[in-house]
């Protein structure tokens, strides 16, 4: 089956600014997962970190490599990277073309869990795609999605913030709560780090 081309997909456009000013604006967004069978499962991005050329923490940051190429492709192109070995993480790459400059998806409320979610995992469903490689997994995300485009005509792409959600965030709830990033040795006081305030499937406050 081919995979559905969604007229709502945030633009190329709308990624095609600097990581730091995408990454708050994804909150509050959805990642989208279409399989070959038609089956959609959505998450509602509720973390998100920036990171971007000129920054120690991003894997540009040095020099171009096969691993990063991505990242310096066209902006909505999605970056999927192995870490320790066994965890897939996925990022969205943003700024102009030719720029590396991306945002690290980090956490998803996830509208309904797929049935090979096992049993345990299902006492806390909240906790099934808080964090980056546990979203990678529940929704099965690996390398072979490494340079799609997450503007539609894939198996995954982004949806904005809903006008529901947009009203109650302009009241003030749910409030955006901006801090320094997780788990680097680098860049380690970068601000690029947004997650919705008492919101249980974020990977973890402060």
């Amino acid at each position: 089956m081919t995979p559905s081309s969604p007229t709502s997909a945030l633009s190329a456009a709308w990624l095609g600014r600097p990581s730091p000013v995408v990454a708050p604006d994804l909150v509050g967004c959805t990642l989208v997962r279409e399989f070959a069978d038609g089956s959609q499962y959505r998450g509602l991005i509720v973390e998100t970190e920036a990171y971007a050329p000129d920054d120690p923490a991003c894997h540009a940051y040095r020099r171009r490599t096969a691993r990063n190429e991505v990242m310096f492709g066209p902006p909505g192109s999605c970056y999927v990277y192995l870490i320790y070995g066994i965890y897939h993480c996925i990022n969205v790459v943003t700024d102009a073309d030719t720029v590396p400059s991306a945002v690290l998806i980090r956490a998803l409320d996830l509208d309904r869990l797929p049935p090979w979610v096992d049993e345990k995992q299902r006492q806390k469903p909240a906790r099934v795609a808080a964090g980056p490689g546990k979203l990678c997994r529940v929704l099965q995300i690996d390398r072979t999605l490494n340079g799609i485009h997450l503007t539609g005509g894939e198996p995954l792409w982004l949806e904005p913030r809903s006008p529901q959600w947009t009203q109650q965030f302009a009241t003030g709830h749910p409030q955006l709560v901006q801090t320094t990033r997780i788990g680097l040795t680098q860049g380690i006081d970068f601000p690029w780090r947004w997650y919705l305030a008492d919101c249980p499937a974020v990977s973890k406050k402060g």
